[in-house]
């Protein structure tokens, strides 16, 4: 049947009044389905567990805070003091077990608690969620791949100093050090640092601790393997992964004292990879260490110059420009396989940048390391719980990929929040019982429908 245009169209002249009521009315339907979700896991009692050693939580306890600080980034807030705009939602106090939510100074007071042996209790409540996943998921190995990223902060912030931060050089940072699960986008482990230091410091220790943990839980039967930048081609972590077993692609850098300069400008028989990709494999013998590797030398071949042709003038090649990049491996990969394996590092970014973008990673709440180091850690925290909320109610596998990239396709939060957890509702009382009343839409029953299912089995 044709409508007629009147009867889509309509005639809107004077102003709607705007008036502020006490109404059970609600922005974050979707709170309630990651609610019982949380029940599911039983995360207060774990919270609670892991924390009962160290005092943190006054009046309002730890696992009610800690609770309400992720459903504040669940919802988009990015900081503190957005809190008092959730002050009367009542699916956020009922995520959190609140009746009433606390100022944000009363939650600055309660980051500004944790120590360093405090922020354990966090990273194994972390830990013990993922490691929990994993098992469900029973993945044939985990790819690991080990990365910093810099957290602009503001000039008094404690132990925030100048550091490597290209676009903003004059700037102090944090520098955190992390762990992402390449298969599912989780981060394993999380380090905070001062922005003055190398991204390899305290890396050896970092994944000394990472490895044991995963053996522990996983034993030998798990194969891990390991992909990191040229600034982790270091003695000590290259002979830290070969004793513990594990697999590994670390870039190279073309330092003088590597010498591949030299067996680049006189080799002259390349295999082809791509079109614009060549390789070729040489064993590099590196005196200084005493050892010798096996390494892949690729170029690719771009039209113009680019800010990669740093080495340019090293070569001088006279048929176009090229970038080059080198890789170490103990991995039995072809240099086909093996450049889509190292190229799949470029994942992290993404999930690194979610979680600046949505979960107020890159946010530095206050003047004291501990408590930043702590909100890190939160932020760490619900990015993963929201993850494997995913993969438990939506995500659907994908094609097996040389690039050992996510091997499930998930939602971005931002998409998430669109669809799942932004629903306008109201909470109405209906002969006793609390009902969520949402405004009917077929796609969003029906997708509502399906989690409620999935969190079910």
């Amino acid at each position: 049947m044709r409508l007629t245009v009147a009867r889509l169209r309509r005639v809107v002249k004077a102003d709607l009044p705007i008036e502020f009521v006490p109404q059970q009315l609600t922005s974050y339907g979707g709170l309630e389905l990651l609610r019982r979700y949380f029940r599911l896991l039983d995360l207060h009692r774990r919270i609670r567990r892991v924390f009962s050693r160290y005092g943190l939580g006054g009046d309002y306890g730890a696992g009610r805070l800690i609770v309400l600080v992720i459903g504040l980034l669940v919802v988009g807030a990015r900081r503190l003091e957005h809190l008092r705009y959730l002050a009367h939602d009542p699916l956020v106090a009922r995520l959190c077990g609140l009746a009433r939510l606390p100022s944000d100074r009363t939650v600055v007071n309660w980051l500004k608690q944790f120590t360093q042996e405090a922020l354990q209790a966090l990273v194994t409540l972390n830990s013990e969620l993922l490691y929990e996943q994993v098992e469900r998921l029973d993945l044939p190995r985990l790819t690991i791949d080990v990365d910093g990223t810099v957290v602009r902060t503001g000039n008094t912030v404690a132990w925030a100093f100048r550091g490597f931060n290209p676009h903003h050089k004059k700037d102090p940072s944090y520098y955190p050090l992390l762990a992402h699960l390449a298969q599912t986008g989780h981060i394993l482990r999380l380090k905070n640092r001062p922005g003055n230091v190398h991204d390899s410091r305290g890396a050896v220790q970092f994944l000394r601790e990472l490895i044991h943990e995963l053996r522990g839980r996983f034993g030998r039967r798990l194969p891990l393997e390991f992909r990191m930048d040229a600034a982790f081609f270091q003695e000590a972590i290259l002979a830290l992964l070969t004793r513990e077993g594990c697999e590994y692609a670390i870039k190279v850098g073309f330092w003088k004292w590597v010498g591949l300069k030299s067996l680049v400008a006189a080799q002259r028989h390349w295999t082809r990879i791509t079109a614009q990709v060549s390789a070729f494999e040489t064993q590099l013998r590196l005196d200084p260490w005493d050892l010798t590797l096996r390494v892949v030398v690729y170029r690719k071949h771009v039209d113009h110059q680019t800010r990669k042709n740093f080495q340019l003038d090293l070569f001088s090649p006279d048929d176009g420009h090229f970038e080059y990049s080198a890789v170490t491996t103990n991995k039995a990969l072809a240099p086909a396989a093996l450049w889509a394996f190292i190229a799949g590092r470029g994942a992290q970014e993404k999930t690194y940048g979610e979680l600046k973008g949505e979960f107020a990673f890159d946010v530095v709440p206050t003047h004291h390391y501990g408590a930043n180091s702590a909100w890190q850690q939160l932020s760490v925290l619900a990015h993963n719980l929201l993850r494997s909320f995913q993969l438990q109610t939506m995500a659907t596998p994908k094609p097996r990929s040389r690039k050992r990239t996510y091997a499930f396709a998930l939602r971005s939060m931002r998409t998430l929040r669109f669809l799942l957890i932004a629903r306008a509702g109201r909470v109405a009382n209906i002969d006793g019982r609390h009902v969520l009343r949402l405004t009917q839409n077929p796609a969003t029953q029906a997708l509502y429908e399906h989690v409620t299912h999935a969190l079910a089995t």
